[in-house]
């Protein structure tokens, strides 16, 4: 099993913890094993929060539940289930850049998947989760080896 050290999980599938979705029964079982913090960035806890709020407009949450599940965001934060993850910027939007300009025009990467996979490159990690299947073909061809949580 990968170490949290080494792995990044994109935020889309950590949402999975949070909402009600296909894969989330998967991800509750993966996450009770992977028990170390997760490395989280700035912006994939906005994508988090957005999601979540995203979900409230549409109907998919009810306003307790909104609340509800920005608190145990929240408290996955402040008992130290996950750690915040500092990135240089610069660094991330560069390579991001180079993946686009190599990779999407075949893949069809997105631009937020292009960048938590450039953010877990500049952050030395050596292992994804995702079920995003471009951003996984994406890290597999930057040579990130991918965790499934549905194994």
């Amino acid at each position: 099993m990968a170490t949290a050290d080494t792995l990044y999980v994109d935020p889309s599938a950590l949402l999975k913890l949070y909402l009600h979705e296909p894969e989330s029964r998967a991800m509750t079982a993966w996450r009770a094993k992977t028990a170390a913090p997760l490395a989280v960035t700035p912006h994939g806890r906005v994508e988090m929060i957005n999601a979540l709020a995203l979900a409230s407009h549409r109907g998919f949450l009810t306003a307790p539940a909104f609340q509800a599940a920005l608190a145990a965001l929240d408290d996955d934060f402040e008992q130290g289930r996950y750690r915040p993850a500092d990135l240089l910027w610069r660094a991330v939007l560069k390579r991001a850049a180079d993946f686009s300009r190599f990779h999407t025009p075949n893949l069809g990467t997105r631009s937020l998947g292009v960048l938590h996979v450039a953010s877990a490159v500049e952050l030395g990690m050596r292992r994804f989760v995702t079920f995003d299947e471009r951003q996984r073909q994406l890290a597999v061809a930057v040579g990130l080896k991918i965790v499934s949580p549905l194994a």
